[in-house]
């Protein structure tokens, strides 16, 4: 499928997808959106109660960007971070090259790290730094089959319009015993829909405040 670096609008740059007029983050700006939907309220969540072990899942690693901004969020806390990223079509080295996160982050002591959270070998944990490894699974969602394993979720997969396969109770199931207890999801998705398949299978959902451009996002709690 035919995939077009682009330039949101906080200035950090994006994947469009043109047959599906899809695009790997928000319009209104990728780094924004990313920030505002699993690190507020996500990470955020366990930072400010001084967890010292943290393990994420992130479904949908794409451009690395949720990855490359949670290591540098923890980069100088004292937390140990063990994250797992799936993807079942990763980025191109070319796609790779024009991505600017590391200097809209002003990230440019960290672009050797960056660097390798996308050179590393798929399948293998890596140590990233002393305090933040890296799992790249390359496989679909629908194959996940985790035990208890992660405390949080990044749910970044494309949207129910072109993947709904992705946004239903079967999905969620997997997210919910993929989860330890206490354990939190959070998407950019606001749909009835995908709210009604997460209280299905068990999960507490509330609504927040959406990133730029989006009244409106979930996150879900697995009590």
């Amino acid at each position: 499928m035919k995939r077009e670096i682009f330039l949101t609008s906080d200035g950090s740059t994006s994947i469009h997808l043109p047959d599906w007029d899809e695009q790997y983050h928000s319009k209104h700006g990728a780094i924004q959106e990313a920030k505002h939907v699993f690190i507020k309220a996500g990470l955020h969540k366990y930072l400010e109660n001084n967890v010292h072990q943290l393990s994420i899942l992130e479904i949908g690693f794409g451009t690395g960007l949720n990855a490359f901004i949670t290591y540098l969020e923890t980069k100088n806390k004292t937390i140990s971070i063990s994250y797992v990223g799936a993807e079942a079509y990763p980025i191109s080295e070319d796609e790779l090259k024009s991505l600017n996160y590391v200097s809209e982050l002003n990230a440019t002591a960290y672009e050797d790290d960056f660097k390798l959270m996308h050179s590393i070998p798929w399948e293998k944990n890596h140590k990233i730094s002393d305090s933040f490894s890296l799992l790249k699974r390359k496989q679909f969602f629908e194959d996940i089959e985790d035990n208890a394993c992660f405390d949080l979720i990044y749910f970044d997969a494309f949207g129910a319009k072109n993947q709904p396969e992705l946004w239903t109770e079967s999905i969620f199931k997997k997210m919910y015993t993929a989860l330890n207890q206490g354990g939190v999801l959070t998407t950019y998705s606001a749909k009835g829909s995908v709210r009604r398949a997460m209280q299905a299978v068990g999960f507490t959902v509330e609504r927040l405040e959406g990133p730029p451009g989006k009244r409106e996002m979930l996150r879900a709690i697995k009590e």
